[in-house]
């Protein structure tokens, strides 16, 4: 089988100096590899092919077949590193809490500490007013994406 950690170390040398980064990656039984990636600024079908080359060439299948994918982190994926709660601000979100509460707003902050998100509420007699939370990253257990057609 591939050893997980080396595969991650080939993945983390090809990404350097660029601001593409490993969200994750799983080798699961048959040698089948899962490899999510992500950038501040986007990922394309040309990021992915070229890491799958590498991969390739440093992984030969000559020694050892193995089945790869790799592909960007989908907006159905949830948060996993401060970069793409960054890189989504300005974005709707749903945040799941540890305590399985959850809130949908938008996202307005996101450092260090934990995530600001703003949304709205209806106050009787008042009409809508916008409401600001915070919360420490200990806190949640996941953020998504709300995906809109509107």
């Amino acid at each position: 089988m591939i050893d997980k950690e080396k595969l991650l170390q080939t993945i983390e040398q090809h990404l350097e100096d660029t601001d593409r980064f490993v969200v994750d990656v799983t080798v699961k039984a048959g040698n089948r590899i899962n490899v999510l990636i992500d950038s501040d600024t986007g990922i394309s079908i040309d990021h992915c092919v070229a890491l799958t080359r590498y991969i390739e060439a440093t992984f030969p299948r000559e020694e050892e077949d193995y089945e790869l994918m790799v592909s960007s982190a989908g907006i159905d994926q949830p948060y996993k590193f401060l970069r793409q709660y960054v890189k989504n601000i300005g974005r709707e979100v749903e945040v799941q809490l540890t305590d399985t509460t959850k809130v949908q707003g938008k996202l307005i902050k996101a450092d260090a500490e934990g995530i600001a998100i703003q949304r709205q509420v209806k106050i009787k007699g008042s009409g809508n007013v916008d409401e600001t939370l915070e919360f420490p990253f200990d806190q949640i257990k996941q953020t998504k994406e709300i995906i809109s057609f509107k």
